[in-house]
């Protein structure tokens, strides 16, 4: 049935756009399913017409929009997490949208904006938003928050928050040095472009304060086997700092598989249920307050778009336990 003369409906849209109505109704709940020329049509079409979905809301709830790797690392679902508890006390429904790991992609910027045309504001961790997704936000006068994706000249234009990962950093340094270790051997993912500063380069910073670092860049944890450990003899190494506690796990996995295996320090980043099931030395970073923190900027945003744009910046803190040895106890290579 069609809509009384003045409201615009779904149908107004799909005939607009020359799709059926079930289309439209994919590209706002379902985008990846939609080929990318159809879902531009369909959203211009929207736009055009001042068309804006509402069923399913709740009734004075702000839709929120969140855009991350949550598949590739399972740190962002506990920001995720974060978010949700303080929704709870909110009237704000929060949409996630998954995205493909920054380190894993030669142009690593979000240049698709999340199609809906209700999002009162956007979230982005983990990936740095690109020109046209950048223009669109602007265009459609929707606030963004960044979460884990450090400011340059080409993000101005939303505030963010950033857990102080080149601290996390000098606080792995400082402690391992204090057990006598003087070289390490780095793993961590491999980066595919430069365009853009990593948690991983700002903690290899202030690890440098403190130690000298070889590099063991790998494209998966499953990736991590006894090479690592040939590699940290190879370099002289006597502990292995993982970019994330994932990484370490294989490496103390790699260990165990060794009969004739080194015995090194092993040091981590995160901190969960695998690092305390491991006994892993680990830094524990603020996850679920950085959600919380990210959605609060946003809703602020949201209701008074002449907030500060200012950084917000979380503490991580050093989390010691067994598998951070002397070095006397882990020789370097023969």
């Amino acid at each position: 049935m069609r809509s009384r003369p003045g409201r615009v409906t779904i149908y107004d849209v799909a005939e607009r756009a020359e799709v059926s109505i079930s289309t439209v109704s994919l590209v706002v709940n379902a985008p990846h399913r939609v080929k990318a020329e159809t879902r531009e049509r369909v959203i211009a079409a929207a736009t055009a017409l001042g068309y804006r979905m509402t069923s399913g809301r709740r009734i004075g709830a702000a839709r929120i929009a969140v855009a991350a790797p949550f598949t590739a690392y399972p740190s962002y679902l506990r920001r995720l997490a974060g978010m949700l508890r303080r929704a709870r006390d909110a009237a704000v429904d929060v949409i996630p949208y998954d995205l493909d790991s920054a380190a894993a992609a030669d142009e690593p910027l979000l240049e698709t904006f999340p199609a809906r045309t209700d999002v009162a504001g956007l979230v982005v961790m983990g990936v740095p938003l690109g020109g046209a997704a950048r223009r669109a936000s602007r265009a459609a006068r929707i606030p963004v928050v960044y979460v884990d994706v450090v400011p340059s000249g080409a993000d101005i234009g939303g505030p963010a928050v950033l857990v102080d990962d080149r601290d996390g950093g000098v606080q792995i340094g400082r402690h391992l040095a204090g057990l006598g270790h003087r070289r390490v051997l780095f793993v961590h993912e491999a980066q595919r472009s430069g365009a853009y500063v990593s948690a991983g380069m700002l903690r290899v910073e202030g690890l440098t304060e403190h130690l000298e670092l070889a590099s063991f860049p790998v494209p998966s944890t499953g990736r991590v086997d006894a090479r690592v450990l040939r590699a940290a003899e190879d370099a002289g190494a006597t502990a292995v700092v993982a970019n994330h506690d994932q990484f370490a796990a294989a490496v103390m996995a790699a260990q165990r598989a060794r009969a004739d295996a080194p015995r090194l320090a092993v040091v981590g980043y995160d901190d969960g249920e695998v690092a305390r099931a491991l006994d892993l030395t680990t830094v524990r970073q603020p996850f679920e307050e950085s959600g919380r923190v990210a959605l609060e900027r946003v809703l602020g945003l949201v209701a008074d778009p002449a907030q500060p744009h200012d950084t917000v910046r979380l503490a991580p803190a050093l989390v010691v336990r067994g598998s951070s040895i002397p070095a006397d106890a882990a020789p370097p290579a023969r």
